[in-house]
């Protein structure tokens, strides 16, 4: 199971979704989860994702990924409110994202979506008014989903996954 690049992605999702405040506290849950590493690997991987740090009321200060908690407002151009607006629809077809956007915002909505470095979501491809979402490996859909309406959370229930 120990591949480098499952072992990355591991880390990205633990710093994303957990506040770990040292290397020896993420050694101890990649072990947890399987991985058979030592602290020069936890700390070459580290540097290989450029993890920063940030401040926290709680732990003083904890992991971050490049980008990481940028919301739309401190993306200069990028108006939350006015990029959700324009989303019509998300459906999945096997394991991509398809979103619907009105003409001419798909690229736009699709900058929104990489500049929150979700690890969720590797990348997106945009044409004049629908987005190819492309899953980072191992995503499922509510997790897909969920980093959606992080991104946007305006997004209303009919907006974000239609039932048809």
């Amino acid at each position: 199971m120990d591949t480098k690049s499952q072992r990355l992605f591991a880390i990205k999702k633990l710093i994303q979704t957990e506040k770990i405040s040292s290397q020896d506290e993420l050694l101890q849950k990649l072990q947890k989860e399987g991985f058979d590493l030592t602290q020069a690997t936890v700390s070459r991987d580290l540097k290989a994702l450029q993890v920063g740090r940030k401040a926290d009321p709680e732990k003083g200060s904890i992991f971050s990924l490049p980008g990481q908690n940028q919301s739309l407002q401190d993306a200069p151009g990028l108006d939350q409110s006015f990029l959700t607006s324009a989303i019509q629809a998300i459906h999945f077809a096997n394991q991509f994202g398809i979103v619907k956007t009105l003409p001419g915002y798909a690229n736009s909505v699709a900058i929104a979506i990489d500049k929150a470095g979700r690890y969720e979501i590797v990348g997106t491809i945009a044409g004049d008014d629908t987005i190819l979402l492309i899953p980072a490996e191992g995503s499922e859909r509510k997790e897909i989903k969920k980093a959606l309406r992080t991104i946007f959370p305006a997004l209303k229930d009919n907006m974000l996954f239609p039932s048809h």
